[in-house]
This record gives structure tokens, C-alpha cells and sequence, in this order.
């Protein structure tokens, strides 16, 4: 298997993303708010890749000194690759060297592969927000990283 590489995410890549979201998430992104987010000066995301296909992608928002994740997917062929935490250790270092001092992001309770994820890089389980998803109102689990330090820079991304 080649190598995956994280990316900065570029126009190029949004159609190859709402495929991913559609194929992860009950209600996915449309066209337009991705579009968006490449126009938001708060938003911060990447894509993995593998041999220049796009297979995933994260993003996250910086208000002041905090990070919000907004979404991290990866196609369900390529699952199970070490995709996802790429793109997760990433977005830290990014945030990291944007001067950020915690990360926080929403994840549903059914979802214990995320969970699992998020736990494995420091994160950890601080609230729950009642009946949160639209689909079928499932509590999201609100999850938080205080601490940067464990986690160093890297190679991860580059500005392809």
C-alpha cells in the first residue's frame, strides 16, 4: 500500500469529499457549504490522499485560542488504514502552531469508532448535547483536548 499524504484542501478536491460525506454521514454536506468553507478564514481542511486519489478529509474551525472540529470521514474503502488519524494529528499540529490551546468537537454516542479515535490522541468525554443529531435525534457526546503537547509536529501535511 503507498503511503498516504495530507493535503490542504483546494477546490479540486470537494467533489471527491461529498462523496466520502454522503457515503459517511446520515446527513451529509452539500456542495455549497463545502464551498464555503474554503472561503472561511476561521476554517481550517485537509484531505488524505492516496496516489493523488482523495480517500478522506477533516476540518475544523479556530475561534480565538480554541479548535472546533467540524467533520473528519473517510471512504469506506480505505478504512481502517491509519487515514483518519493523519488527518486528526494534523489538524492538531495545525491548530498547535495557530496558537491554539484546546480542541473540541461533537461526535455521536452510537459512534464508538470515532470515539475511540478521538480518545486515542487525548481527547477526552466533558458533556453530552440531548437529541443533537437531526436525523434521528441522538445525543452527540461533546469530547475536549486541553493538552498539545502530546502530541508533536510532524510531516503530516504539506501544501499540495
Amino acid at each position: 500500500m503507498n503511503d498516504i499524504e495530507i493535503c490542504k484542501l483546494i477546490a479540486d478536491d470537494i467533489e471527491d469529499i461529498i462523496e466520502i460525506s454522503v457515503l459517511s454521514f446520515p446527513i451529509a454536506w452539500v456542495k455549497e457549504a463545502f464551498d464555503n468553507e474554503l472561503e472561511n478564514n476561521l476554517a481550517r481542511y485537509v484531505v488524505a490522499k492516496i496516489d493523488k486519489k482523495t480517500i478522506g478529509y477533516g476540518g475544523m474551525w479556530i475561534i480565538l485560542d480554541e479548535c472546533h472540529i467540524t467533520n473528519i470521514a473517510i471512504h469506506p474503502d480505505y478504512r481502517q488504514l491509519g487515514a483518519a488519524s493523519l488527518i486528526l494529528k494534523s489538524l492538531i499540529n495545525i491548530g498547535k502552531s495557530e496558537g491554539c490551546s484546546a480542541m473540541t468537537l461533537e461526535v455521536r454516542k452510537s459512534n464508538f469508532a470515532a470515539q475511540k479515535l478521538y480518545k486515542k490522541f487525548g481527547f477526552v468525554e466533558e458533556g453530552l448535547r440531548k437529541k443533537y443529531y437531526a436525523d434521528n435525534k441522538e445525543d452527540a457526546v461533546i469530547m475536549w483536548k486541553r493538552n498539545f503537547d502530546d502530541i508533536l509536529s510532524s510531516d503530516t501535511f504539506s501544501s499540495n
